[in-house]
């Protein structure tokens, strides 16, 4: 049986689409937090991206039937974990420069390895733990901690980084059953319904026209972000696509500069080198595993 040959330029391409789409999700989540709380945030950005999804389902399959599933179960906690995990993504936003909410958001792929023996059964063998170590050590290099403040944002952006990896994984299982359609509508509905409850506890707060603009940013961005990033794994292997997302640290970083004047700070960049060193040699290790026997 013949394989599909890589194409890495339509990847990269893809990559630079997945990597503009993160960084106006970044710039507009701080514009918005600057009148919404993040449950406020996710309330509007699920109905918008509600309201996109629901018209491409309508304009391509003529009904939604494709929205049926039977797996309820997994749909739910997918996306409480997404909820959770998007959450402490935008807090961490205001708290921390954005190149360190970056370089913590790439532990992600780590704390899958960490959490796949409790909800995929895999085991946890001493490569795996000695790349979770490596990963950690990452970490601290970002943090810096006893050398410089680590606050609330720190956490906020490890959090998000596990609360990405648990919905990576029941992402996965839901794939074997249900088509991407699907997995968005149920998304946006649900976490738009979970964002306007926690809102209305703290009192609900109406954006001004003016926000109106990058509230829809937000929620266009989150899922062209994830639409090219899909794509672009599509058209190339993991390890081919994975150093092209680390471009997003430096970009973001010089962002993060021009826009709110943060330091550039370059044990982040150190920090995140070792992180990334650590998904690299994971998915050294899975491709190696999957490869057949000659």
């Amino acid at each position: 049986m013949t394989t599909a040959q890589p194409q890495p330029l339509k990847a990269a391409l893809w990559m630079l689409g997945a990597i503009a789409s993160f960084l106006l999700m970044a710039v507009a989540g701080r514009a918005v937090q600057a009148e919404l709380n993040s449950f406020e945030l996710m309330f509007w950005r699920s109905l918008f991206g509600f309201l996109i999804i629901a018209t491409i389902i309508r304009l391509r399959k003529g009904d939604f039937a494709v929205i049926r599933t039977r797996h309820w179960g997994l749909h739910l906690t997918r996306n409480l974990f997404h909820f959770f995990g998007q959450n402490m993504w935008f807090a961490g936003l205001m708290m921390i420069p954005l190149s360190q909410l970056v370089a913590l958001e790439f532990t992600m792929p780590i704390w899958v390895v960490v959490m796949a023996p409790l909800f995929l059964g895999e085991s946890l063998t001493p490569r795996k733990l000695l790349i979770t170590l490596i990963g950690f050590i990452g970490v601290l290099v970002v943090a810096q901690p006893g050398v410089q403040p680590v606050n609330w944002g720190h956490a906020a952006g490890v959090a998000a980084a596990v609360g990405f990896a648990v919905n990576l994984i029941f992402t996965r299982k839901i794939m074997l059953h249900d088509q991407v359609l699907c997995v968005l509508f149920w998304m946006t509905l649900s976490q738009g319904a979970m964002g306007l409850g926690l809102s209305l506890i703290g009192g609900f707060t109406w954006p001004s026209l003016g926000l109106s603009p990058w509230l829809a940013a937000v929620a266009i961005a989150g899922l062209t972000a994830h639409y090219s990033l899909t794509t672009a794994l599509g058209l190339a292997p993991a390890t081919m696509v994975a150093p092209m997302e680390f471009a997003r640290l430096p970009i973001i970083a010089l962002v993060g500069v021009w826009l709110y004047a943060e330091p550039l700070d370059p044990w982040v960049f150190v920090g995140a080198g070792i992180i990334f060193a650590a998904n690299f040699l994971n998915l050294r290790n899975s491709t190696a595993r999957q490869q057949p026997a000659a």
